[in-house]
């Protein structure tokens, strides 16, 4: 299996992608907003998740909210 954006594009280490709706973080208070963009993302074992990083913490997305630009 490959890791899939929610457009059903190919996702690879180090590819760019976009959040394609306002997302809250569990356990913080903060919000990721619509459009924001990650750069270098990493796949993990599970195709339906990549780490990114957000400052100097990493955080883990569902592909289903991602889109690849």
């Amino acid at each position: 299996m490959t890791a899939r954006d929610n457009n059903g594009n190919e996702l690879n280490n180090g590819d760019t992608v976009q959040v394609i709706k306002d997302l809250k973080v569990k356990g913080t208070s903060s919000t990721l907003k619509r459009g924001t963009s990650y750069k270098n993302i990493r796949l993990t074992d599970n195709d339906a998740e990549v780490e990114c990083r957000q400052g100097k913490s990493t955080i883990v997305l569902k592909t289903c909210f991602l889109k690849k630009v």
